[in-house]
């Protein structure tokens, strides 16, 4: 009865009615693979679920608590629930968590699969943009990768210095090369430990007592080895950034956009990329590279992947997006671009007009690729 009411009581044109009737024709395999077979059933249905959160989020509704306040009092929520006991916030919370994840982005394909068979979108049109959302990472936790290398150097000066001190002591021949610093130190460790066992030296510890030559070795030895073991997990942990979070590994240090005071500050970030055409997001990808140059490809690129068939026509993007790898890509692609030049604002003032030493105001000769400059000499340069 209370289904019928419901029913009776929100309009034809509703967006929740167009929202249930899209996400009714999905397929939900992968989110039911999500849920173990055993034990429990799920407190709501995991299709019904997704309706829920994907509706909270088109009314703006991002905290479990609010969705759970929303699914008890919306007669929306209500509509949607069809009859099921509304959600508390840590059901809405596991959801997120545990169950989405792994199948979020193949409901997303599906969504534009969807929106490609009725006609709203043909990928003729793709506007490319991003933006950088702070990540919840403590802002003071950063690793810069110039002050890893530069104490690993220093390190490394250390441990040369405490091989030749063995080498000179033992007389052995122990060398340390930054390659194999693992290995160099290891070996000296092995070495140092027998070197202790043959004269059953005994450990001490506390400020009266006096270490012996081998202890203090070792000591550094090991302290060495654990530093250079951060380092190892740090230089790893980078994967070509020059910076990350201790408390969030994925984010990376980026310049945001300037507050209402006009100070741009520097904290732990990802950047967003969104692909638009029609007013529909037919692409997202999530980059821990502060630079917009490099996420183009990945992004048509992951476009492409939804279908076979599918083909960018035309790509718009700003000065950002703009280098020669990205033209030759899209060249390669038969994708017809449109990005802002860099230097589009210099070249509207008279003074770009007159700067003999730009290329744009040297002769191009298409033939032979090269460019004459005001002193008749042919150079061939990357546009």
């Amino acid at each position: 009865m209370l289904a019928i009411k419901n029913e009776a009581m929100i309009p034809v044109n509703d967006s929740v009615r167009l929202l249930s009737q899209i996400t009714e024709e999905m397929d939900y395999k992968s989110l039911y693979a999500a849920y173990s077979r055993e034990g429990r059933k799920a407190a709501v249905e995991p299709k019904i679920m997704f309706k829920v959160m994907v509706y909270a989020y088109m009314e703006q509704i991002y905290s479990s608590r609010k969705i759970e306040k929303a699914c008890r009092r919306d007669i929306n929520f209500m509509w949607l629930l069809n009859g099921e006991n509304a959600p508390d916030h840590s059901t809405i919370n596991r959801f997120r968590k545990y169950r989405i994840g792994e199948a979020v982005r193949g409901l997303f394909v599906q969504f534009v699969e969807k929106l490609c068979e009725l006609g709203e979108v043909k990928y003729e049109d793709i506007f490319l943009d991003g933006t950088k959302i702070e990540a919840n990472a403590n802002r003071y936790t950063f690793v810069w990768k110039k002050a890893v290398e530069k104490n690993e150097s220093k390190m490394l000066m250390k441990v040369i210095g405490l091989a030749e001190e063995i080498n000179r002591v033992y007389t052995q021949e122990f060398t340390v090369v930054k390659e194999s610093i693992n290995e160099d130190m290891a070996k000296m460790t092995a070495f140092m430990e027998r070197r202790k066992r043959e004269e059953k030296i005994e450990f001490v510890s506390g400020s009266v007592k006096r270490k012996s030559a081998i202890q203090k070795l070792l000591e550094a030895l090991y302290s060495y080895q654990e530093r250079q073991k951060g380092y190892n997990e740090s230089n790893a942990t980078f994967e070509g950034r020059n910076s990350y979070s201790k408390t969030d590994k994925d984010a990376t240090f980026m310049r945001m956009k300037d507050d209402y005071m006009r100070n741009g500050q520097l904290k732990p970030a990802y950047n967003v990329q969104l692909a638009i055409e029609a007013e529909y997001v037919v692409g997202v990808g999530i980059f821990s590279d502060c630079n917009d140059t490099d996420t183009m490809k990945p992004m048509v690129e992951s476009i492409l992947s939804y279908r076979a068939k599918m083909a960018i026509r035309r790509l718009v993007a700003d000065s950002g997006y703009e280098s020669e790898e990205n033209y030759t890509y899209l060249e390669g692609r038969n994708i017809e671009y449109y990005i802002k030049p860099q230097n589009y604002e210099q070249q509207k003032k008279r003074s770009f007009e007159h700067d003999i030493g730009k290329r744009e105001n040297m002769a191009y000769n298409a033939e032979t690729d090269e460019y004459t400059c005001h002193n008749n000499r042919a150079r061939e340069l990357s546009r």
